[in-house]
């Protein structure tokens, strides 16, 4: 019976191994995957936007405001805002298991009803590990003083 249970015990630890993930390659997927919904908001590529937000995300802005995966996509196709520039940068990645938090800085310009703009914001990602891909479940924003 003890023999049964080690063999049972040093197989189910030998699969979890097996399947487990390497974290510095979640670390690089997600930054990867950060870089595209970048360049899809500046690109109007709502597509991107549809392969990598989960469908229950959401983004709450720098004014408070939280709108959802429908809402940004919907705002990307239709370019509404126009992004000139929109780049994370100063990213730092902690995984945990099948989730995951992005902290660092978004910089963009564009304009948007006739009137430009341009900013600093510190953000906020999180990233969950769902049917074998990392999807970002949910962004928070705020924005940072002018330099």
């Amino acid at each position: 019976m003890k023999t049964q249970w080690l063999v049972t015990t040093i197989l189910a630890l030998a699969a979890g191994v097996a399947f487990a993930r390497d974290a510095s390659k979640d670390e690089g997927f997600i930054l990867r995957a950060e870089a595209a919904i970048c360049s899809a908001y500046e690109s109007s590529d709502a597509d991107v936007l549809r392969d990598d937000l989960d469908e229950h995300f959401t983004l709450t802005d720098s004014r408070g405001v939280v709108t959802s995966r429908d809402q940004e996509i919907a705002a990307v196709a239709k370019r509404d805002p126009v992004y000139l520039v929109f780049r994370n940068h100063d990213q730092k990645v902690r995984v945990y298991g099948d989730a995951a938090v992005v902290t660092g800085v978004t910089t963009t310009q564009g304009h948007s009803g006739g009137s430009t703009f341009e900013g600093d914001f510190a953000y906020t990602d999180t990233w969950i590990h769902l049917d074998g891909r990392w999807k970002l479940a949910a962004s928070h924003a705020s924005r940072l003083p002018a330099k």
